[in-house]
């Protein structure tokens, strides 16, 4: 992650600390926490904290609203950390192997992204993520890790009742009133900018697609891989549902009375051409039970999901080796665990790559603080880039 450029001095008394001749002198990152055999800076954390804002920002976030966001994110910076840390190593001792889909989605996103050279892509990811590209595709590997954990420790263990639902209905059908409306998936072949060869094989790669749906290939999956719409890709092709009115005539003429499964010919709009699954159809009025099933087991899953993954969290917190540093808390915290604080610290007088932290656990237990990943020392007392 970019945030080990975060240079943070060791604070003893002093901002910086001379480590053996005074000349010389050592940034480094303060570790607030030990977790098994890793370890957590103080500069993951505001890292961290900076995505949460401009997240809340890009949502349009502004004011007093804002800041207690930030406040809010913030008091759960160091939790969030350790949950990773925690579902990560539960992965790998679990022996889950995701390098397959993080491979997979990497080529998708380059496919997408139209850049057939493997350096210039991973210059455009350094570029679009603000990290390097190791550390983007190690970050995507680490979240469909955690994913699966989740799913596989918890997720299978939580259900849902079809009597619950049922009571749900009842007691919230006014929730389930409807206007006539479509829900499709979509995949998208940009020919944008191109001359007429250009659009003829966009077209054939259409159909070709489309081809492959019908005859039963997963719509979503082709989507992901394929579609040049990089919004709706990343979840499918799905999209928002369409009341009666609102897709152009072509379009509606094209899904509006098909049954559910219908894939469409390749349609041609002005920069490309659309291949439309429909997903579902709901009449207006009043919904069934069997038509809202779905969304009612998605909105009572969460209400029970969250609980459940915190609590499995908490017993991880039982079993592993937890340190935090004074001052720093983490409000994720297992009731009655002893998280104190009790290896000195120590410093090396070399520079400790972060490829080297990561490999050397037991370096990572022993150390209370590191020099800055990707730095090194120079006799002015400044850290400068390798890259």
């Amino acid at each position: 992650m970019d945030h080990m450029k975060c240079v943070f001095a060791l604070a003893l008394g002093a901002c910086s600390l001379p480590l053996f001749a005074a000349a010389d002198v050592l940034t480094v990152e303060e570790i607030i926490a030990k977790v098994n055999g890793d370890i957590v800076t103080r500069g993951e954390v505001e890292h961290a904290r900076k995505l949460a804002e401009a997240e809340l920002r890009q949502q349009g976030l502004s004011g007093r609203r804002l800041a207690d966001n930030i406040e809010n994110r913030s008091k759960d910076s160091l939790r969030d950390r350790i949950d990773q840390l925690l579902l990560v190593q539960k992965g790998k001792e679990l022996n889950i192997n995701v390098d397959g889909d993080v491979s997979k989605a990497m080529a998708a996103m380059q496919k997408r992204a139209g850049i057939a050279d493997p350096e210039k892509f991973q210059q455009w990811v350094r570029e679009q993520a603000g990290m390097p590209f190791e550390d983007y595709r190690n970050e995507m590997k680490n979240s469909m890790l955690t994913e699966r954990v989740v799913r596989d420790e918890v997720g299978r263990r939580v259900q849902v009742k079809r009597d619950e639902m049922q009571k749900f209905y009842a007691e919230h059908k006014n929730e389930f009133v409807r206007e006539e409306r479509v829900f499709l998936r979509q995949i998208f072949v940009s020919t944008e900018g191109r001359d007429a060869a250009g659009v003829a094989a966009g077209e054939k790669k259409a159909k070709d697609l489309a081809a492959r749906a019908t005859k039963g290939e997963k719509f979503a999956d082709l989507a992901r891989d394929n579609s040049d719409d990089q919004q709706t890709a990343q979840s499918g092709g799905d999209m928002p549902p369409f009341p009666k009115g609102q897709l152009r005539p072509e379009i509606e003429g094209a899904v509006w009375d098909k049954p559910r499964g219908f894939v469409t010919p390749p349609i041609k709009v002005a920069n490309g051409f659309l291949i439309l699954r429909v997903e579902d159809h709901q009449k207006s009025g009043q919904a069934t039970f069997e038509e809202v099933e779905n969304e009612i087991m998605d909105k009572m899953f969460s209400p029970k999901m969250q609980p459940a993954v915190r609590e499995y969290l908490t017993q991880l917190r039982k079993d592993a080796f937890l340190e935090i540093k004074p001052g720093f808390v983490d409000s994720g915290a297992a009731p009655g665990k002893d998280t104190s604080w009790t290896d000195p610290a120590q410093l090396r007088p070399e520079t400790v790559s972060k490829k080297e932290v990561a490999q050397t656990p037991h370096r990572k237990r022993a150390l209370w603080m590191v020099p800055v990943p990707g730095t090194i020392t120079t006799k002015s007392g400044q850290s400068s880039s390798k890259n």
